[in-house]
């Protein structure tokens, strides 16, 4: 059978830093990765980051826990007709209620294939510590993820003193008593983590889908490059409700566009080699506003 792992978290947690990190090791022990990607928006931006050579599939613009259950079931079933591996790693948007997220990986289809390991949710401990100013829809979202994980990655903890650590720590232990908490910095552990997984029973839910959460995106093209400092500038211009933008942004001077990443008031620019389609994607609430500088 093959083992499974859903990585589950809020926007820009560092679900996908996660999920690069797991690639590396899976592949280390002499096993063979597969992805199954959720992304919430019409481009496939995180999916760029998996390196050539691992089997992948996505869901664009939909929900893995909603009604794009079916669409991932046949993404999924594919899968596994046209690949041969070892280990599933699935990442689900940051807008997906976890334990919904399951419907697609029990099908009847192919569940006898499939051995669940379990739930991973990459909480990011400073958005824990600055809860109370979600919207209601959007903490109560948070706070599922956390509540229904088997493994809990407390993760940007180098950006918390030491008090705050400790706060956010036992704050979501008191949330989910049964699962395992670790510290992390960029998501970093070990995979073996994983395989000591044992997936827990989830009881029934209450169904929290992206129209409910109001949740948007919008996709932002850029005519000509753009000056960084400028940039930066605008991000520091946006409303809190916008909690994630990723893409790939020209800037004066260099050849290639930058992938760009954004959560949570803090940017981060890598390098590209190649020529990537100069937009992003924005995600939040009451975006409709949100436009280039």
């Amino acid at each position: 059978m093959i083992d499974v792992y859903l990585f589950s978290g809020f926007l820009g947690s560092g679900k996908t830093t996660l999920l690069k990190n797991m690639l590396i090791q899976i592949k280390e022990a002499g096993l063979k990765p597969a992805v199954f990607m959720n992304e919430l928006g019409e481009l496939a931006i995180d999916s760029d980051e998996v390196e050539d050579g691992v089997p992948l599939k996505e869901l664009l613009d939909g929900c893995i826990c909603c009604t794009g259950s079916e669409k991932s079931e046949a993404q999924i079933q594919t899968l596994l007709a046209e690949e041969t591996f070892d280990v599933l790693l699935i990442e689900t948007t940051g807008a997906a209620h976890p334990v919904e997220a399951l419907d697609a990986i029990f099908s009847p289809l192919f569940a006898e294939k499939l051995n669940f390991r379990g739930i991973v949710t990459v909480a990011d401990s400073k958005r824990w510590l600055d809860r109370d100013r979600m919207s209601p829809q959007i903490r109560s979202l948070f706070l599922e993820q956390i509540r229904h994980a088997d493994l809990i990655l407390a993760n940007k903890m180098d950006l918390l003193d030491e008090k705050e650590q400790g706060d956010a720590v036992f704050g979501m232990q008191s949330l989910n008593s049964k699962a395992q908490i670790v510290q992390t910095a960029n998501s970093k552990i070990p995979y073996k983590l994983l395989q000591n997984l044992s997936a827990g029973t989830k009881g029934t839910v209450e169904k929290a889908e992206i129209g409910k959460l109001n949740l948007n995106t919008k996709v932002l093209r850029f005519e000509q490059p753009v000056n960084r400092e400028r940039f930066e500038d605008w991000l520091r211009t946006l409303p809190e409700t916008v909690y994630r933008i990723k893409g790939y942004v020209p800037l004066d001077g260099d050849k290639y566009p930058h992938a760009f990443q954004y959560a949570y008031g803090m940017a981060q620019w890598l390098p590209e080699y190649m020529k990537m389609q100069p937009q992003i994607v924005v995600i939040g609430e009451g975006i409709d506003g949100v436009e280039l500088p």
